[in-house]
């Protein structure tokens, strides 16, 4: 008796690319835009002038928003956590902080740098990270790392109107609106969602959110206080 061996070919498909979905959003101000303020300076004019605008709140002719935090309260599941090698700058620049608001991943480092001619410091108010208050002559860089999530405000003692926030974020979706309010959250799984959102001036809001494949459109609202 002869034994056939049967042989099945089985055609091994890559796998689907899985869904993914973004929000694209934007900050706007609710009501009457408040009326922009300059900050007289009667120190080191030199560098830093006779007056210096507010910058805590930068609204454009659209009424969209500047430098509001945007992030979800609660990550995809699975989704990776950022790299904590990650590291920022943030520069000390004709006596103002540039960026104003800087985004680091728990356990990150932001670089702090002094680019005026004159002395600066670095003072920080912050509740779960280490609180530090360090001189800065001109020239000189000065890493921080930052091991816990929350928001820090970072002061210059010696120029009472300058101010800087580093927000040290527990997981990577997090945002940044930009000079038109602008803002993405990317490679999200289509599912319900919180969006939290947060300003220094015109504090926290959040709000719900169903992200489809491809883009979802968002708009949240602050209003001035």
């Amino acid at each position: 008796m002869v034994a056939l061996l049967v042989v099945t070919a089985c055609t091994v498909l890559p796998p689907s690319p899985a869904r993914s979905g973004e929000i694209q959003g934007r900050v706007i101000l609710a009501g009457e835009v408040p009326p922009s303020k300059k900050i007289p300076i009667t120190i080191d004019q030199y560098v830093c002038g006779t007056e210096q605008a507010a910058a805590d709140l930068i609204v454009s002719g659209a009424r969209e928003i500047r430098n509001v935090v945007v992030w979800l309260e609660s990550p995809p599941p699975g989704a990776p956590s950022a790299p904590p090698s990650a590291t920022v700058p943030m520069d000390q620049k004709d006596c103002v902080f540039v960026p104003r608001v800087v985004i680091v991943p728990a356990s990150g480092t932001v670089e702090f740098l002094n680019s005026d001619r004159l002395l600066h410091n670095l003072h920080s108010v912050s509740a779960a990270n280490a609180a530090f208050n360090r001189t800065q002559p001109k020239g000189r860089t000065i890493p921080i790392t930052f091991t816990r999530p929350e928001i820090v405000r970072i002061d210059c003692d010696l120029h009472s109107w300058m101010r800087g926030w580093v927000v040290v974020a527990p997981h990577p979706f997090h945002a940044l609106t930009d000079g038109q309010g602008r803002f993405k959250l990317d490679q999200l799984p289509p599912g319900p969602y919180v969006v939290r959102v947060w300003h220094e001036r015109l504090g926290e809001v959040s709000q719900k959110v169903t992200v489809g494949e491809g883009a979802t459109p968002l708009t949240i609202e602050l209003r001035a206080r």
